[in-house]
């Protein structure tokens, strides 16, 4: 009996191992191929900051190495965003044959819609909030200040705010879960709409830069995506609206 137990620990680690690797090869695939644009996607990654900087002017590097480790770290988290659905699928595969029916289903939609949530914050913030940032910065500093910035900064700033606008848009997810597992029913979601809006704010101001602008750019999305999650649940799962 212990040696059925220890053959089959042994295979599923065989395949873990399996998985991983066919994993970590595809994000070295396309790390190598970013590679030679690296210097590129910096480039691409500095345009919303670059329409309000001083006419003739551009980013700066205060440390000798940053030039190319600095657009080295953008491209292997870029390859990383951009394999992430080869991971997701080589750890599908593992965990799958595990699952019922009915759990492969909900384990595969959140996957799916975690994913192109968590897109979707990182492409809001660029097009929308990163740009407005920027020029509310530049039109209440004093004409006394250039508005400069080193290019290490100036990426840890922006991924820090893709990050958090990244998970803001896991909200409607979150949500789901808390009503489909019962910590949190469709009626008390609906009467707390007030509190969640406040929230928002709340959360928006302690995750965000300290502007009223950024601030706001987060906190209506995060009150919006609870709704959409709150409406999700109301459409895919039969809860008593009463308890």
């Amino acid at each position: 009996m212990n040696k059925q137990i220890d053959q089959v620990f042994i295979s599923h680690l065989i395949e873990l191992r399996k998985r991983i690797i066919i994993a970590g090869l595809g994000f070295v695939v396309v790390f190598i191929a970013l590679f030679p644009f690296s210097n590129r996607l910096y480039q691409l990654l500095a345009t919303p900051i670059g329409r309000f900087l001083p006419k003739n002017s551009q980013l700066i590097a205060t440390d000798i190495t940053s030039p190319f480790f600095v657009p080295l770290k953008l491209t292997a988290l870029v390859a990383f965003i951009i394999s992430l659905p080869l991971i997701i699928f080589q750890l599908w595969k593992f965990i799958a044959p595990g699952l019922y029916q009915q759990e492969k289903k909900l384990l595969l939609g959140t996957i799916s819609s975690s994913f192109l949530l968590f897109i979707g914050g990182i492409t809001f913030c660029y097009y929308l909030v990163l740009p407005a940032i920027f020029h509310f910065i530049g039109s209440i500093k004093p004409d006394s200040i250039t508005m400069l910035t080193d290019i290490g900064k100036y990426l840890d700033f922006v991924l820090t705010l893709f990050f958090t606008f990244g998970l803001t848009f896991e909200t409607p997810v979150i949500i789901f879960f808390l009503i489909k597992f019962n910590f949190l029913t469709i009626n008390t979601a609906t009467k707390i709409r007030p509190y969640m809006f406040v929230g928002a704010f709340v959360i928006a101001a302690i995750v965000t830069p300290p502007d009223v602008l950024s601030q706001t750019m987060l906190a209506i999305p995060l009150y919006l995506l609870y709704e959409l999650g709150v409406i999700a649940a109301k459409i895919f799962i039969k809860q008593n609206p009463q308890t």
